[in-house]
Order: structure tokens, then sequence, then C-alpha cells
């Protein structure tokens, strides 16, 4: 079954993505055609890019490396909840990704964002960098509107909309992880 991590990809204090995360994981987790868990990068507490080495020699030194590593490693496909921040994903989720690289490589990706534009900015520039990681990003998306999605701006309280815009993205992710699981070698399981 493919494995989907769910990726909060905000540290900061008050940050949304959390309950973004659980949100997702709830409309999702009881889907048969994947298995979906919530990966949250302040758990790895993950400093500021500090590997001697470029990731692509993939010789890490850290045991933070390694440990963030063998939990990217582990994932099929990844479902990346991003705030926006200046026109662009946070820091801490860029420096996330940035730690590894073989991890990344042949599986699929989709987005959520917040933000005052639904965060679509910051998923174009997560886009640009699923290139060069060489994982295939799918076109539907999740866009949440701190205006709409969010009480006074600070609790989540999503309009039911987004519920089928949600299955629509997690179909793309899990039909392109399936392909590109085959390319990885992995056996593909049916059911």
């Amino acid at each position: 079954m493919l494995k989907t991590g769910i990726i909060v990809g905000s540290t900061r204090p008050g940050r949304k993505a959390a309950a973004v995360a659980e949100w997702v994981y709830d409309i999702l987790k009881s889907r048969k055609d994947a298995k979906f868990e919530i990966v949250d990068i302040e758990d790895y507490k993950l400093p500021l890019l500090d590997e001697p080495v470029s990731p692509r020699v993939h010789q890490y030194s850290k045991s933070h490396t390694k440990t963030w590593s063998e939990k990217i490693a582990s994932l099929d496909a990844y479902i990346f909840v991003t705030p926006e921040y200046n026109h662009a994903t946070s820091a801490a989720l860029k420096n996330a990704i940035d730690f590894l690289f073989h991890e990344w490589n042949n599986k699929a990706a989709g987005f959520v964002g917040y933000g005052g534009a639904g965060g679509v900015r910051a998923v174009e520039n997560l886009r640009l960098v699923m290139g060069e990681i060489k994982i295939a990003d799918v076109q539907a998306q999740v866009a949440l509107s701190m205006f709409s999605d969010f009480e006074n701006f600070t609790t989540f309280k999503p309009h039911e909309h987004h519920d089928k815009a949600v299955h629509l993205m997690a179909d793309e992710v899990i039909a392109w992880g399936g392909a590109l699981k085959a390319l990885r070698g992995t056996p593909v399981e049916h059911h």
C-alpha cells in the first residue's frame, strides 16, 4: 500500500500548519488506496542545514539527518502543508527539504497551501524545488484562505467545499505515487 506523508511545513509558534495537516489526515485516513501519516518537521529539530557535504553524496554525519532520512525514505508520496511567508514557503520547510536528496527522488507530491491568497505563491515556490529533487508534483492543490477558512485569522474552520479538493489532490498523488513506485523498482501491491 502506498505510504503518504502529510508534511507539516511550519515550525513557527502559533502555526496553523499542524491543524491543517490534522484536517487533511482526517479527510483521507479512511481511504483504502493509501496509508497516510502526519510528519511534523518540528519533531525532527533540524537546525539550519549543518551537514558538511552535499546530500547528493548521501553521507550523513548528524543523527538528526539520519533520523529525518529514514522517515522520508520510508514514504512513497507526500502532501506538503505550507504557509505562505513573503510569497514563498517557510524557511523551515525549505531547510527540511534541503537536508536530503535521494530520499525524495521518483516520488509524487501534492500541496495544501494557506495564506492571504490561499498559499498559492508558496505552492508555486515549492513546485520549482520539486523538479530539482525529482519529485513529480500533481496539478490539483488545495488553497485555504486566511480570510474565509480561519475565524479571526486564527481558528481553522475550513469551508466544506475543500474536502472534495483534498480528495482530488490525493487521487492524483496516489495515482502518480503508484506509477513512480514501479519506476523505483518497488513492486506495486494491488488490493
